[in-house]
């Protein structure tokens, strides 16, 4: 089983900054790169997909809903041409700058509450696919859901993924708060010896849910982004 470690970047020019992302990009494969629209600003999709090309990190779209005062984790209710609209707005902006530093775009993620929304809703995951086909790329998302059903049945390559700096509920589902939270990295790395040993996460309510995963996610936005990417890597390492 190989795994891979991965990141949300180009947040920090929104209102939730901790300066990581340089740091995390020597510990990470890939990046998921905000677009601008729940945060990410162009000079800072510029410079983020210029270190990432330096550091031989691959490079996904992170489209997030347009909310910069929540930072995209405020749900909307929004019709499937609106997710497929926003979500195309925003990866075209960062294919855009991947074209002028000559990489690929490698996927695409979508963020926070919009990841949530399209988890649930296979009529808005539908449109985020609309937007995959287009560009011939995969997708990142939970599996065993709505991300994973539709993927498939869309024909759109699908990369599951783990979060060691989140909670997740008995059913599965992720705890997101507003605001980002430290995760201590000896509770990281725990979930991460688990979930790669045993295939489970520990629910928030003390269950064991089951774990497919191919990526490990960080969060930049968190205090301590920099010590829990460095301990998955160092399990990632042994293991």
């Amino acid at each position: 089983m190989t795994v891979s470690l991965n990141s949300d970047m180009g947040e920090s020019f929104g209102i939730h900054s901790f300066g990581n992302d340089e740091g995390l990009l020597a510990l990470i494969d890939t990046a998921n790169v905000a677009c601008g629209f729940h945060a990410g600003d162009p000079s800072g999709m510029y410079e983020t997909v210029m270190k990432a090309k330096a550091a031989g990190v691959s490079v996904g779209a992170h489209p997030g809903l347009p909310d910069a005062v929540g930072f995209g984790r405020r749900e909307m209710k929004l019709l499937p041409e609106e997710v497929r609209d926003i979500t195309l707005y925003q990866v075209g902006a960062l294919k855009a700058f991947l074209d002028v530093h000559g990489i690929p775009l490698d996927h695409i993620k979508p963020h926070g509450s919009l990841y949530g929304m399209v988890a649930r809703d296979e009529q808005l995951m539908d449109a985020v696919c609309d937007v995959a086909v287009l560009y011939g790329v995969p997708l990142y998302g939970m599996a065993g859901t709505a991300h994973e059903r539709i993927a498939a049945k869309r024909g759109v390559a699908f990369v599951a993924e783990f979060y060691v700096d989140l909670g997740y509920r008995a059913d599965g589902s992720l705890i997101i708060a507003r605001r980002p939270h430290a995760t201590p990295p000896e509770v990281a790395k725990e979930r991460a010896q688990l979930a790669l040993t045993e295939g489970v996460a520990i629910a928030d309510t003390g269950e064991r849910v089951p774990m497919r995963f191919d990526s490990i996610c960080v969060h930049s936005d968190t205090p301590n982004a920099l010590d829990v990417a460095t301990a998955i890597h160092q399990v990632l390492a042994s293991a």
